[in-house]
């Protein structure tokens, strides 16, 4: 697998992270009151998922310009 294909695979499961992340940020603030005390984790998971999804998408324009 060369490097740009591996990126692209990391990219794909960093997507699909983020995007659970997202949907369980969504699902704590339907149910808020309740768990109100979760708040800051899972935004931060959401937020780390994010980061990292956005600078390997980064990573993968620097590799493909050369």
């Amino acid at each position: 697998m060369s490097e740009l294909e591996s990126l692209k695979a990391d990219i794909k499961k960093l997507s699909a992270k983020a995007t659970q992340a997202k949907m369980d940020l969504h699902d704590l603030s339907e149910e808020l009151p309740l768990n109100w005390h979760s708040i800051m984790v899972v935004a931060q998971r959401a937020h780390e998922a994010f980061a990292e999804l956005e600078k390997k998408r980064e990573d993968l324009k620097a590799q493909e310009r050369g």
